[in-house]
């Protein structure tokens, strides 16, 4: 595998300069019911987060402004956030002051964590790790930091709507393929600074399945009818025709 490793301080300085735009965002999150991706789709109807989370070790991979860390918190989990930008790191400790909640917040890289192997009972992510990190990697380190029976569970942008969104990015996808879906995997869009990695169906079973992982569900996300958005790469009647999201889980049995 070629090393890619370029796209770390490309990926922090990128985040850096975007963290003031995500600021409200993240503020809005912290304070609302548990909810998913670009079209905030319900906890209640993709039940990402597991029913009883009491006591349970969780790193969340790429945590931004940490709004996924402080649900857990709040149910009784024990969160510790990593992320590779100290601008976001900083809108989620400005919120935790806000909140009075605390928990661990490591500035680091989500492929190579400072954390002992076998110590957390799940892995998640909401884009974070899942797009802004080398698959090969993070999934390796996040199989490295999970106890025997840990779980992953990650939501990433579809593979289909990753062929089908124009360039530059802040165009809507449509109908029309764009781009092979062989041998994808890192893209650079001419409107970003950032990096990110997205590789197919596929791909990602040979490399959970070769990272001891044993793949539960993957479920494609639909937004409801009246649902909004103010993302500009993806409209709402595509989505509702064909996932933009989709969420993965898969436990750990090696």
């Amino acid at each position: 595998m070629a090393d890619t490793s370029d796209y770390i301080a490309r990926n922090r300085a990128h985040w850096d300069r975007l963290a003031p735009e995500y600021a409200q965002h993240g503020e809005r999150r912290w304070s609302e019911e548990p909810s998913w991706g670009i079209w905030s789709v319900p906890d209640t109807q993709l039940k990402i987060l597991p029913p009883d989370v009491t006591g349970m070790d969780v790193v969340e991979l790429g945590c931004g402004t940490a709004y996924v860390s402080a649900w857990l918190a709040r149910r009784g989990a024990r969160p510790v956030g990593i992320d590779n930008s100290a601008e976001q790191l900083a809108t989620a400790r400005r919120l935790q002051a806000k909140h009075k909640l605390t928990f661990p917040l490591h500035l680091g890289n989500a492929e190579a964590t400072p954390f002992e192997s076998a110590s957390f009972d799940l892995a998640i992510s909401e884009y974070g790790a899942a797009i802004w990190c080398d698959p090969h990697r993070w999934i390796a380190e996040a199989a490295r930091i999970l106890r025997p029976g840990g779980e992953l569970v990650f939501l990433r942008n579809s593979t289909l709507m990753m062929l089908t969104v124009p360039e530059p990015e802040n165009e809507a996808a449509t109908a029309r393929l764009r781009r092979p879906q062989r041998a994808m995997h890192r893209f650079e869009w001419p409107d970003s600074t950032g990096v990110e990695f997205h590789v197919s169906p596929g791909d990602y079973i040979r490399i959970l399945r070769r990272n001891g992982f044993e793949i539960e569900d993957l479920v494609e996300v639909y937004p409801s009818e009246d649902a909004s958005t103010e993302q500009r790469f993806v409209d709402l009647a595509w989505s509702r025709a064909w996932p933009c999201e989709e969420v993965w889980r898969a436990r750990r049995y090696l």
